[in-house]
């Protein structure tokens, strides 16, 4: 296990830090841990914050294939996946790869897209492969979708399904930039361009060692139980109809295991499943109705300060 200096995701995520996304620390953090974890991100924020930016950073230092969807309310399902052709000259059908075929797809807005195109990207987020026209299409690994959602009070978007948020291992902000950096940036203009021309900071082949070695991160028996009793809290907790699932328990686990790799740990401490308990669960709660006013996060967020947490 490398030591949090030496570690190579950390330095990749700290040039990102203080050279090219200053003040989106947080965002850049939990999207690096979805990638170790071999989850998704939902980053959830006005338009104009640079969610996109973020995606295309990622992308870009990890010298990692990229592709982008637009959602719109007509965008259809086959503009996801793929679709076959007919070629003439032969008289067969060829399968044309959809965005989705890339290690990083960028779902702009998705809740701007109708639920069935929504649903096209269960399979691909779950099971890692595309089921077109019955034939099964493997999709590349790694793969992550760093998906952008406008507020739902906004015209035009719809609600992702629970079956759907339940896909994203976490749901983050990216939020204002620091005023002196905001300043900045008005002066001098953004980093598109700049960020296109980024030189690949780490390999494939490093990033999937990282993955690996990630996997071996111990999670100590008294550390598993804790995260049983969040999740135990939350299944029992009078303002929720619905707390977390076993899916959401593992993802935790995951999370917690990413997070102590990036401290240059091979052992996870009860901060970090503190640290992570919110981004990761709170999207997964379902609210009774007579409680819908409150933010979910500040619910999770009361259930992690009323269990007792152990001593390690």
């Amino acid at each position: 296990m490398p030591s949090a200096q030496s570690c190579p995701i950390r330095q990749v995520l700290q040039t990102l830090d203080n050279d090219i996304l200053q003040g989106k620390e947080r965002a850049l953090r939990l999207s690096f841990i979805a990638l170790l974890a071999g989850g998704h991100v939902l980053l959830e924020d006005l338009p104009g914050l640079g969610k996109t930016t973020l995606a295309l950073a990622l992308a870009s230092v990890l010298g990692l294939s990229f592709g982008r969807i637009q959602c719109t309310s007509d965008l259809l399902p086959s503009d996801i996946t793929g679709l076959s052709i007919y070629e003439r000259d032969s008289g067969r059908f060829r399968f044309v790869k959809g965005p989705i075929f890339n290690n990083i797809l960028l779902a702009d807005e998705i809740n701007r897209a109708m639920p069935k195109t929504q649903s096209a990207m269960l399979e691909a987020m779950e099971e890692r492969r595309v089921t077109v026209e019955g034939t099964t299409h493997v999709l590349p690994d790694p793969f992550l979708v760093i998906a952008t959602q406008n507020p739902v009070e906004q015209i035009g978007t719809f609600p992702l399904p629970e079956s759907q948020l339940d896909r994203f291992l976490l749901v983050t902000g990216v939020g204002y930039p620091p005023e002196e950096l905001e300043k900045d940036i008005i002066r001098n203009g953004g980093i598109h361009d700049r960020i296109r021309t980024l030189t690949p900071l780490l390999g494939e082949g490093q990033l999937i060692t990282a993955r690996k070695a990630v996997q071996t991160v111990h999670l100590g028996n008294k550390l598993v139980d804790y995260i049983y009793a969040l999740v135990a809290a939350s299944r029992e907790h009078p303002y929720l109809i619905t707390g977390l699932s076993t899916r959401g328990a593992l993802n935790l686990a995951s999370a917690a295991r990413a997070a102590a790799y990036l401290e240059g740990r091979d052992y996870v401490i009860p901060e970090d499943i503190q640290s992570l308990a919110v981004p990761v669960g709170a999207h997964r709660l379902i609210l009774r109705p007579e409680h819908e006013s409150l933010p979910k996060t500040e619910v999770l967020q009361s259930i992690v300060h009323s269990v007792p947490v152990p001593r390690v």
